[in-house]
């Protein structure tokens, strides 16, 4: 009786290790499934994120052209103001007396001018009825001559002094924002100061210099040529220290860049609207530069492009036999979660993103799209597909 039991008991054991057994085999032999994204050619907008600081459209030091007492300050520190406005009063007492006294010899000049041209006709009509001599004739007309040049002469020295005297108003240059004044009501200014009295900054419009390499430049210039023909300029956009972002685009400039021989980068310009003066030279700003429109674009997924042992990117495909194939791809940049593929990939490939550990070139698979509502965790275990 107990042998029989024992008998029983063993049976059992060996019927159900043959069960698992098979059931092992049979799931051994099944293709395991992946999950893959079926590629499609999609428009795409390229950027590039660069950084830079702001400068002033304009600058100016305002500077005194003569020398002097400053008498008045005639501006408000930080205001706007517009060209030919005055700024300062440097006192005139001295440089008025210079032209009062220049202004007098004119008039003199101007008198003995006119007695010497009458003096010289009337010996040009007695020297006819030989009432006196040609030596007396000729040397009335050279006094007259050099009356003429001497009226000339009084004349620049009018208009040198009433310069002079107009220099000490002095005028805003340009017109924009003034800073603060370096300079109050009663210092002594000189016309060879190295110090500036202040200085104006044009903002509306302002200035963005960006940097970038000289290699990303070559294709952001192939891209600009590319929109031109269009009519269209590349917009940017920037981001503020604070990460706000700026209200107004601007537009790239692409002229007199220069190569920076120690880092092979170059200072790109582009140009805001500034009216509400948010912009201030001298911020650090993070921009963002549209490069302009790809068509036909690849976007793959990142998780579904690797690097062999040489750091090139591979991919994994479907092919028509649901056989794993390996694709040698290029990339371009990131965009979002994915990466711009530009050679190796085309639409309607299928990229397997899920479960790449299972497989390798050449394994028969069974293909599960991957989108939104599948369960990446389920596909791992391979339950994807019920």
């Amino acid at each position: 009786m107990v042998l029989h039991r024992f008998f029983l008991i063993v049976l059992a054991i060996l019927v159900t290790a043959c069960d698992q057994h098979s059931g092992g085999m049979q799931g051994g032999m099944g293709a395991p499934e992946v999950g893959v994204k079926t590629l499609k050619a999609q428009t795409v907008t390229l950027t590039s994120d660069l950084t830079g600081r702001i400068t002033g459209s304009m600058k100016s030091d305002v500077r005194p052209q003569v020398d002097g007492i400053i008498k008045k300050r005639l501006f408000t520190e930080g205001e706007e103001v517009k060209e030919g406005q005055v700024l300062y009063q440097i006192d005139p007492a001295s440089y008025q007396a210079s032209y009062d006294e220049a202004t007098a010899q004119l008039k003199n000049a101007i008198a003995t001018l006119k007695s010497s041209k009458l003096k010289a006709e009337r010996y040009v009509a007695l020297v006819k009825e030989n009432g006196v001599s040609r030596q007396d004739a000729d040397d009335a007309l050279a006094t007259y001559q050099q009356n003429v040049a001497s009226v000339a002469q009084y004349q620049a020295a009018v208009e040198s002094a009433r310069i002079k005297l107009d220099y000490t108003k002095v005028k805003a240059p340009i017109s924009g924002r003034i800073g603060i004044s370096s300079v109050t009501p009663g210092a002594l200014v000189t016309a060879s100061q190295s110090d500036a009295l202040a200085t104006i900054r044009a903002l509306d419009p302002i200035y963005v210099d960006l940097t970038q390499s000289s290699t990303q430049l070559l294709k952001l210039r192939k891209q600009q040529s590319l929109t031109q023909q269009n009519g269209e300029m590349l917009p940017v956009s920037v981001r503020l220290e604070d990460g706000s972002v700026y209200t107004h685009i601007g537009r790239l400039e692409l002229t007199e860049v220069s190569v920076d021989e120690s880092t092979g980068s170059v200072t790109l310009r582009a140009i805001f609207p500034n009216p509400e003066h948010e912009l201030l030279p001298g911020m650090y700003i993070r921009a963002t530069v549209n490069n302009g429109v790809m068509d036909n674009a690849i976007l793959a997924p990142q998780q579904g492009i690797t690097r062999d042992v040489k750091g090139n990117a591979t991919a994994l495909i479907i092919n028509g036999e649901n056989k794993v194939e390996l694709r040698n791809v290029t990339t371009d940049r990131v965009i979002g979660n994915s990466w711009l593929v530009t050679q190796g990939l085309q639409s309607g490939d299928k990229l397997i993103v899920e479960g790449t550990d299972k497989v390798q070139p050449g394994t028969l698979v069974k293909a599960v799209e991957v989108d939104a509502k599948t369960n990446s965790a389920a596909i791992a275990s391979g339950t994807g597909g019920k």
